[in-house]
């Protein structure tokens, strides 16, 4: 894993005594809020419906024990005892006071860990696959690039006035479990007669006007990466609409200017930058790449699952790694009827232990908001098995109905028009009411509490959308989005539902599947994909519901 050198700890340093004077400038009045407001974003700092809100960067997702013990003592320090794990692989801090702030990024800069540019319009966390250095299909690991560009987006002087935000997602895997092609930039590295490079697309982007990216070229030397980065932003910089908030993402740019010629001005700038970069960049990679070589694994052989609650979880849970004696494991923090993302300080320190006893000492945060433990030698999951269950992790539920994704909505956000979290909670209860998740399978619900997505609605399976109706919540349905490599934006299929009906709703849709699908093997997707919408919006849509609608 990366470790800080000396000149990040002192920028960290240096950038951290800055926000606390202005930090105390506002607690005396010396600042407005209108005035404290662009100084708190580039700092990670919110304001939310109830209280400011904290968030922290986990760049690519990768975390070590010693850094989630430090998210643990935020959380039970300086909040109400819990963090909320994001869809950009962050964690949010939702009831710190203003005036512990300075200390919380302290504390987090002893271990690596920063909130800079967590929002604001910049370059944001840079994501990447959450299995990234451990899957068996990946290429190469992503992570190593990751934390090249985040070097490279932190404080960039040209770029921390962006037309609006802006978000990088790198993979290393043809799975594309970085969902890149919902992302302005989408990186994924490919290999070409022996030697890696990137397959660059941009313009995708969820929200308001959802699109899928597009490709940008389908090779591009790792060592043109930087450059080619840069010309791209800087084109957008130039080009980007700061006229209305609502088309000013590149996803828009590019619509409006047409893939072609802005892939000509992006040449263009390359061109002209290119000779500007000499071969320090990859060097500096090699460094970083020396910092992500793997552990020293240990050989083990597996011990029979015998017991069935063990042997569903190993089946449910965890994925080939690239070495056959060890496995991914996926720590699901969507225990039916909690808070989908959550994990309280006490579970924290248990993962944290977990992984330093049992896994190396590494951990990831996926997009799904659940918790990864990258490289486990197979005779030790019984031991983590039970141990998360004695936590209330140990649900075996990974890719199931109940793994929903949902963002904080109406509970905490000052943009939510309806509320999120109850909504997933609902549903995930019904379902293990019903006791039919297994044999549904595979099935990706998502949820967004506005317009702006946070839950990925778009690409969700079964996609839900809370709107604001005359002072009325009211959710609408997507169906057929797609976050993997043939990715596509749900349809909405109708009238909304209010929220007591949402959940019949999905129950209706979830059922019809059982009934419509070509046997066990054909998931959720592939059904709707086989039939068409008509079939689920008949079951959707009964006439006693439609009426109701």
């Amino acid at each position: 894993m990366y470790q800080y050198d000396e000149f990040d700890r002192t920028f960290l340093a240096e950038r951290n005594a800055q926000f606390r004077a202005q930090v105390e400038r506002r607690i005396d009045g010396s600042l407005t809020e209108d005035e404290f407001k662009p100084l708190r974003l580039m700092n990670g700092v919110y304001l939310q419906l109830h209280a400011y809100m904290l968030r922290v960067a986990i760049p690519y997702g990768t975390l070590s024990s010693a850094q989630m013990r430090i998210l643990a003592e935020l959380a039970e320090r300086w909040d109400k005892g819990y963090g909320h794990f994001t869809t950009r692989q962050n964690i949010q801090y939702n009831w710190p006071e203003l005036r512990d702030i300075p200390d919380m990024l302290d504390r987090l800069g002893e271990v690596g860990m920063h909130a800079i540019q967590t929002s604001g319009n910049t370059i944001r966390n840079v994501t990447a696959d959450h299995f990234a250095g451990a899957h068996a299909d990946e290429v190469a690991d992503p992570r190593p690039v990751a934390e090249l560009l985040r070097q490279w987006s932190t404080d960039h002087p040209e770029f921390q006035f962006l037309p609006r935000k802006f978000k990088i997602a790198v993979t290393g895997s043809p799975m594309d479990r970085a969902v890149t092609r919902a992302h302005d930039i989408g990186l994924q590295l490919v290999e070409r007669d022996g030697e890696i490079g990137v397959r660059v697309l941009i313009g995708g982007g969820l929200g308001r006007t959802p699109m899928v990216g597009k490709v940008l070229t389908d090779w591009l030397p790792l060592a043109d990466l930087l450059p080619y980065c840069e010309a791209i932003v800087s084109v957008y910089n130039r080009l980007g609409r700061r006229d209305n908030k609502y088309k000013a993402r590149i996803k828009i740019t590019v619509h409006e200017t047409g893939l072609d010629e802005i892939r000509a001005m992006i040449e263009d700038r390359f061109a002209e930058i290119r000779p500007l970069f000499d071969d320090s960049a990859m060097a500096a990679l090699a460094r970083i790449e020396a910092q992500f070589a793997p552990p020293a694994f240990r050989a083990n052989t597996a011990v029979p699952a015998l017991d069935p609650v063990l042997r569903s979880w190993i089946d449910t849970n965890t994925e080939a790694h690239r070495r056959d004696d060890h496995a991914v494991v996926t720590i699901s923090l969507k225990a039916h009827g909690a808070t989908p993302g959550d994990a309280t300080a006490e579970q924290m320190r248990l993962m944290a232990d977990l992984a330093e006893t049992h896994a190396y000492g590494e951990l990831r945060i996926s997009h799904e908001q659940n918790v990864i433990l990258p490289h486990v030698p197979r005779d030790a999951l019984p031991a983590i098995h039970a141990a998360l269950r004695g936590a209330g992790l140990g649900t075996a539920n990974i890719g199931l109905a109940s793994d929903i994704i949902a963002c904080p909505g109406m509970d905490y956000c000052a943009l939510a028009t309806a509320r999120s979290i109850p909504v997933a909670q609902a549903i995930a209860t019904r379902i293990d009411a019903l006791k039919i998740e297994h044999d549904v399978g595979h099935l990706k619900i998502k949820i967004s509490g506005c317009i702006n997505a946070c839950g990925h609605h778009h690409v969700g399976h079964i996609g839900i959308l809370g709107l604001d109706r005359a002072g009325v919540e009211n959710y609408q349905i997507t169906l057929g989005g797609d976050q993997g490599p043939e990715a596509a934006i749900g349809q909405r299929t109708g009238p909304g539902f209010a929220y007591h009906q949402i959940v019949p709703a999905i129950e209706r849709l979830i059922l019809a599947y059982l009934d419509l699908r070509d046997g066990p093997d054909e998931i959720f997707l592939e059904t709707y994909k086989r039939l068409g919408a008509a079939p689920f919006k008949a079951a959707l849509y009964p006439k006693e519901a439609l009426d109701a609608a």
